[in-house]
């Protein structure tokens, strides 16, 4: 019976793939289930947070607090479609995932994290504009205009993972289920094709100068211009105004271009090795926890606004108890 069993259960999970990530460093998976829990929690609560204090807070109501509330929405939704399941094939030895379950993280994944991209690219532009044009900033940075600044990044996440991902599905893969890597990713599951996949490293190519090269450039020439307007105004306090106002922006560019560069740019030497794979580990999960620290710890409204949330709170306690 137990024999009959363990048939069906091999039958079942015959076509599911096999996460392998950290397991060729089994002393790492322990201390990696840790960081990763908490990382994740950390995530789950600053940018739920920003999101909350954003919303209730009048005075946050202002385009870069806008796209910091999309910003943050999309490092929780991001997260969420990573970091279940890695704790879960962390944390035994089951490290398998269904094809429908790495489908799913697939496209979510890639379109949160596409989205990204383009976010920041329009955060950085916001940036310029607010201290470039700061007469016009309100009449530029209109609401409706903000609104379809955004709804063009979700859009053109979306359209790139629906080309991507559905193009990197549907190679023939003749039962080659061994992935080496943490989720389901694009480097990652072209390489388990059983055909010549010259035309889809050519395909992820373009992709890539199109969301991150492109991107990144747009943010050089948004910051090459900011700092050209600030060095003409020769003051000190015109300096430390623009990096109060870009200093948040700037490091988080920096984490996150930084790190998934290195993995779009040159897949074939980083995929499968361990430095690919904690630097992903890194762009996924860490930076989406920073995103809120950096933007509290370094910003004066946000924690004006958290202070004033909390005082608004113990007032209504009070009034309560009385």
């Amino acid at each position: 019976m137990w024999v009959r069993l363990m048939e069906q259960k091999n039958e079942t999970s015959e076509g599911d793939f096999i996460l392998l990530g950290f397991s060729d460093q089994p002393q790492v998976e322990a201390m990696l289930f840790v960081v990763v829990l908490i990382s994740y929690l950390l995530t789950l609560v600053g940018n739920t947070a920003i999101i909350l204090v954003s919303c209730l807070d009048s005075k946050l109501h202002t385009p870069m607090y806008f796209f910091l509330t999309n910003l943050s929405f999309l490092d929780l939704c991001f997260t969420t479609s990573i970091v279940p399941q890695l704790l879960w094939n962390l944390k035994g030895p089951a490290k398998t995932i269904s094809p429908m379950g790495c489908a799913i993280q697939l496209y979510v994944s890639l379109s949160f994290g596409s989205t990204e991209c383009v976010l920041l690219t329009i955060m950085a532009f916001d940036r310029y504009v607010a201290v470039c044009r700061p007469l016009n900033y309100t009449t530029i940075m209109h609401p409706s205009f903000c609104k379809t600044l955004a709804g063009i990044s979700w859009l053109s996440g979306v359209g790139n993972t629906l080309i991507q991902g559905t193009i990197t599905l549907r190679l023939p893969r003749c039962g080659h289920h061994h992935l080496h890597h943490f989720l389901c990713e694009v480097p990652a599951m072209i390489k388990l094709a059983c055909v010549d996949i010259h035309s889809n490293e050519v395909q992820l190519l373009v992709a890539t100068l199109v969301l991150l090269l492109l991107p990144m450039a747009l943010i050089v020439v948004s910051y090459g211009l900011i700092v050209q307007t600030v060095i003409k105004l020769k003051s000190s306090q015109a300096w430390r105004k623009a990096l109060g106002t870009c200093g948040s922006h700037l490091l988080v560019v920096s984490l996150y271009f930084g790190t998934s560069s290195v993995i779009y740019i040159q897949p074939k030497r980083t995929l499968g090795h361990s430095q690919g794979k904690f630097l992903t580990l890194f762009y996924t999960v860490v930076t989406p926890t920073l995103n809120p620290l950096i933007y509290t710890l370094r910003n004066k409204d946000v924690k004006g606004a958290l202070r004033r949330l909390f005082k608004r709170k113990q007032n209504l306690q009070r009034k309560i108890r009385k």
